[in-house]
């Protein structure tokens, strides 16, 4: 007995099939347009070296950086893979009080601390954000959700010398970044 109709069980998985393939692909069809504005930063870049950052002992979070030859010039993204519960707010302040180092002007820190608090969410264990540092600036991400940009003279420099400078506050876990991994 022929039949000139497949199964239902066939057309229910080719209809998953399709939709599977949709939404593999939307990302490159431009439905979500940060995904692909990150997968394209990201082009190009190569994975360098990893670490934890401690605070008084405790597991903040796990630092993973991606660079080009020269993992302390841009384009380069760093990654944070949070294991605790902090605010959006608190991460801010961190930033700004970390990039005291590397500037001086305080109404400018003022203004981008302010600016951050409106870009960083609050994390729990499990989320991570990602820093994108181009030519024109950085780029700010949570999963595939871009939070926000910051393309002020001198900014993305400051904030990404928090882990990269060699004036850094955590000098093991800029050594762990900066260690290129085997491909």
């Amino acid at each position: 007995m022929s039949s000139s109709s497949s199964s239902p069980t066939a057309d229910r998985d080719a209809r998953r099939r399709r939709l599977l393939l949709a939404l593999a692909a939307s990302p490159l069809l431009g439905v979500f347009p940060a995904a692909r504005a990150k997968v394209e930063a990201l082009a190009g870049l190569k994975r360098w070296g990893s670490g934890e950052y401690r605070r008084f002992g405790f597991l903040v979070y796990e630092a993973t950086l991606w660079a080009g030859d020269d993992p302390q010039r841009p384009p380069l993204a760093l990654r944070l893979d949070y294991k605790r519960n902090i605010e959006g707010k608190a991460i801010a302040e961190a930033s700004i009080k970390e990039m005291r180092r590397f500037v001086s002007n305080e109404t400018q820190l003022k203004r981008w601390g302010e600016q951050l608090q409106h870009i960083f969410p609050d994390v729990k264990p499990g989320d991570h954000l990602l820093g994108l540092y181009s030519a024109d600036g950085a780029r700010f991400y949570q999963e595939d959700r871009l939070l926000g940009t910051m393309s002020a003279p001198g900014f993305a420099e400051a904030f990404f010398a928090i882990w990269l400078d060699a004036r850094t506050s955590a000098p093991d876990l800029r050594a762990a970044l900066l260690q290129r991994k085997e491909s």
